[in-house]
């Protein structure tokens, strides 16, 4: 039986499928944000053999969403939700499909054919793609016009970000229901109204790095005063403010006398930095292996990791406090909730 319009339709995760294609690092934490929203979830791989920690992984992350006040029902009974398995047939039931495997089209291509070949024609099919133009990857599919751009952000089932993104073919309802879904499942998205290389959050952010590098490269300052510098002027304030809303609070005349200057000064250089080239080339991932823009023993990066995740949920709790639209409510708005 053919679905209702997917932008008319009442939406209840525990009517609604869900499959996860890969079940990398992201892939699990999209499972666990997926379960605590309700959706029963099959993730396909093309080894269980080498995933047999996944159901115990996705589990230890419900149970510290539910530590931590983000899930009200019980972990053991979700994760009975979770089926994994090597047969893309095991989705035809699923109403959203989300891939989130390696930044290689022809890799993402051969996973969606197989998708769309055991899916109905009206399922959408979401790509994790971090860079990739959705145009690009819609492009040959049998229904493209149910292709959207599902971004997400480690990690996923804390975290209050998502872009999603309309390709050249996809149909706009379908995107609104992607919209819909995602504030169900606890983000804050962002819908981007072209399809873009790198999206919103990723063309700033790379701009930045690459600056960072080329003061370091030039011998400006080392890796660890721009980390420094960064964290404690753009980091005390952006999870308070975007940066158009923190221009507006600064002063936006002082940003436009500034730019005029300091613009023709920064890097534009569409090379790789020497910084980011040695540290790969040398066979540094970052703290995956000890080695990236610092060194690490093992035990420090797990620490790091156990940190990072720690503080996810405490800068969530904050900026739960200081909502988008926090200065335009009312009083009586503001005590209601």
């Amino acid at each position: 039986m053919k679905r209702q319009n997917p932008a008319k339709e009442k939406l209840n995760p525990k009517d609604i499928p869900a499959g996860v294609i890969g079940l990398g690092l992201m892939g699990h934490s999209i499972i666990a944000c997926l379960l605590s929203a309700g959706h029963s979830v099959v993730g396909v791989t093309r080894s269980l053999t080498r995933h047999r920690g996944t159901r115990r992984h996705v589990l230890a992350l419900l149970r510290q969403m539910k530590l931590e006040g983000l899930l009200k029902r019980e972990p053991g009974a979700l994760i009975g939700g979770l089926t994994l398995s090597e047969d893309y047939r095991d989705l035809a039931r699923c109403g959203i499909v989300i891939e989130s495997i390696i930044e290689d089209i022809e890799t993402k291509k051969q996973a969606y054919r197989a998708v769309e070949d055991a899916v109905p024609a009206d399922t959408i099919i979401g790509s994790n793609t971090s860079s990739i133009p959705l145009s690009l990857l819609q492009a040959g599919a049998a229904h493209p016009e149910r292709f959207v751009g599902i971004h997400w952000d480690e990690p996923a089932h804390v975290t209050r970000f998502m872009e999603i993104i309309a390709g050249e073919k996809t149909r706009p309802d379908y995107a609104q229901r992607v919209k819909a879904l995602a504030a169900l499942w606890g983000k804050e998205p962002s819908l981007l109204r072209r399809d873009v290389r790198g999206f919103i959050t990723n063309r700033v952010s790379y701009a930045m790095f690459r600056e960072a590098c080329h003061l370091v490269d030039s011998g400006i300052a080392t890796v660890e005063d721009v980390d420094r510098s960064l964290r404690n002027d753009v980091g005390w304030w952006i999870t308070f403010a975007g940066p158009f809303r923190y221009m507006d609070l600064m002063g936006v005349e002082a940003y436009y006398r500034v730019m005029k200057d300091l613009l023709p000064e920064l890097s534009t250089s569409p090379e790789i930095p020497p910084l980011m080239r040695s540290v790969v080339e040398t066979g540094g991932h970052g703290i995956s292996n000890d080695r990236g823009f610092y060194r690490y023993t093992p035990a420090q990066s797990k620490r790091w990791e156990k940190l990072f995740l720690k503080f996810n949920y405490e800068i969530r709790r904050l900026a739960m406090k200081y909502p988008e639209d926090a200065g335009n409510r009312t009083a009586a708005r503001r005590k209601a909730k």
